[in-house]
């Protein structure tokens, strides 16, 4: 194969490169003044919004019956909210050390993130896996998200000397979950709605990204934060996240196999209990840890969620040839995953 189509199987999310543009476009033309204070205001509205849709589009029938596996979601759950801030927590301090006391806050922050819904389902299907569980496993973890990882940021960051503040819990009840749980109730009456309208919750899912990230990466330029930034740290950061990423996925598989799980389950397993959501990090990011820090605090989930697409879309191929399906390419599988945005959506609207 060609060096040229070397490169163009390299499985790149569309919405990487909109990410980029949107911090090229906040170091050239920052928000300032009466500017940033709007689109402060305008953030707000719209973290607020996706929660409620969040709460709108998901599922309990859906989640409840799931969890009827529960060896399975209890192994996933651990791998989550348990193996992954344990590995944060030994890692954090080693980057300390070498890393911008923002960056290593953000190696340890990603670790306490639910996992994605997407790339969970999808990769769990192109593998040949237990998607139904895949499902659960994602959802789940989303819904305790909302929960578990302000309390686990709460716990173990708050007194690092870091930007989080005991004043953030009073946001994350007003902008997290009462937006969610107004959309469990509104659910009846909107989610039909919002089932065949998925562009709606697509938009407002990627808007509320690129509105977070162009706020605080403005921030950051108009502090000078990233003068003390080199690529000496960027490689730093995702060496470490390669590394995490890399130990995980191998510790959830050793777990699935010497519990006996099918292959099927450890397909599931391996990709709910590896992944971390940057479409729930970054907005809760913003919430969380206030002023310019948070354009660091996030530079590792960004970077990690790009390292977790690639690998995971390698691993996807590597299961698909073991049970003898036709394995797609990486750019296929890539694909797939961005196609399941919708299918995702649709199965958490019955």
């Amino acid at each position: 194969m060609s060096l040229r189509r070397r490169l163009r199987a390299i499985p790149v999310d569309r919405f990487l490169l909109l990410l980029i543009a949107t911090v090229a476009l906040a170091a050239v033309l920052p928000a300032r003044g009466e500017v940033a204070v709007a689109f402060d205001w305008i953030t707000y509205g719209a973290i607020a919004l996706l929660f409620f849709l969040y709460g709108a589009r998901l599922s309990p029938q859906a989640v409840w019956a799931g969890l009827l596996h529960w060896r399975l979601q209890g192994l996933v759950f651990l791998c989550t909210f348990a193996l992954f801030p344990i590995v944060g927590l030994l890692v954090a301090p080693l980057a300390g050390r070498i890393l911008p006391a923002e960056l290593a806050l953000g190696i340890l922050y990603l670790t306490l993130l639910p996992s994605t819904v997407q790339s969970s389902i999808a990769f769990t299907s192109i593998a040949g896996g237990n998607v139904p569980a895949a499902l659960t496993s994602a959802s789940v973890s989303n819904m305790l998200g909302v929960l578990v990882t302000p309390a686990l940021v709460l716990l173990v960051a708050s007194g690092s000397g870091n930007a989080f503040s005991f004043d953030a819990i009073e946001k994350i009840a007003l902008q997290i979950l009462a937006p969610f749980v107004a959309g469990q109730i509104a659910r009846p009456l909107i989610g039909a709605w919002l089932a065949r309208h998925k562009p709606v919750t697509l938009v407002v899912d990627r808007g509320s990204i690129l509105l977070v990230v162009y706020a605080a990466f403005s921030e950051g330029v108009v502090a000078g934060v990233w003068t003390s930034l080199g690529w000496r740290d960027l490689a730093v950061v995702v060496l470490l996240d390669v590394a995490i990423l890399a130990f995980v996925l191998a510790t959830t598989t050793l777990l699935a196999r010497r519990l006996r799980f099918s292959r099927e389950d450890e397909i599931a397993i391996v990709f709910c209990g590896s992944k971390k959501s940057m479409a729930t990090g970054i907005p809760m990011a913003g919430i969380l840890f206030a002023g310019h820090a948070m354009a660091l605090v996030v530079l590792p989930l960004m970077l990690f969620h790009q390292i977790q697409l690639f690998a995971c879309a390698a691993l996807a191929q590597r299961y698909a040839r073991r049970a003898g399906a036709p394995a797609p390419s990486l750019a296929e599988a890539a694909g797939a995953e961005r196609r399941s945005v919708e299918g995702a959506a649709a199965t958490t609207n019955p």
